[in-house]
């Protein structure tokens, strides 16, 4: 997990901008050793990082490259799913979190607005064993079906770095770590969408624009 040491220490900085909610809940203990600890609710706060995707220990960049993951909905998320796009959008939040849940309305309707290059997943870090209440709150919105509720591997090492939800990572096709943002977002498709044409720009890719 060596990859994930960089990413720790990003977040231990970020989380000096914040203001951490009073309350941490840890998710129960899930099959296959696919445990993922829930993290600290964070207020609003736009706080955003582009270090993420440099270089790693002996060239290693952090990322997710070696995971399974099982969905809200009964089915399953992937590196597969990850190579499929050219930048995957992953908000790391929990059912105990206040900022989370207010901005998911704003995250389904961002989602729904990008091209089929760009992907967006979320992790409810306290989901597993509580998915009638992840439903509730995900009712309505295409965000069921690429809701992650337990994985292993990288995906379990990276929510073990957390340490504030809601948290944002974005990712390249091949997995990569490129962006994180750290918060909740007062113009979450605007953050979003500038953070998505960075990697894109990163890749020699084309930026895209939001539908109407």
């Amino acid at each position: 997990m060596k990859h994930t040491t960089k990413f720790l220490a990003l977040l231990l900085a970020l989380g000096l901008l914040l203001t951490a909610c009073a309350d941490q809940s840890n998710q129960p203990g899930q099959p296959d050793d696919q445990s993922a600890p829930a993290a600290d609710s964070a207020d609003h706060t736009d706080s955003t990082d582009s270090s993420a995707g440099d270089g790693g220990e002996a060239g290693e960049e952090p990322g997710l490259r070696s995971f399974s993951a099982a969905t809200l909905d009964g089915g399953s998320f992937s590196p597969e799913d990850i190579a499929a796009k050219d930048v995957t959008v992953i908000n790391f939040w929990a059912l105990s979190c206040a900022p989370c849940i207010a901005e998911m309305p704003d995250l389904a309707a961002f989602a729904a607005a990008l091209p089929e290059n760009v992907g967006v997943a979320t992790v409810c870090l306290d989901g597993y064993g509580d998915q009638e209440t992840a439903l509730e709150v995900l009712e309505g919105t295409d965000l069921v079906s690429s809701t992650v509720i337990s994985g292993n591997g990288d995906l379990a090492s990276l929510c073990s770095a957390l340490i504030y939800t809601p948290t944002t990572v974005l990712v390249d096709g091949e997995g990569t770590l490129m962006e994180v943002i750290v918060g909740g977002q007062a113009d979450l498709s605007g953050t979003y969408l500038a953070a998505v044409n960075k990697v894109l720009a990163a890749s020699g890719k084309a930026e895209i624009s939001l539908a109407e």
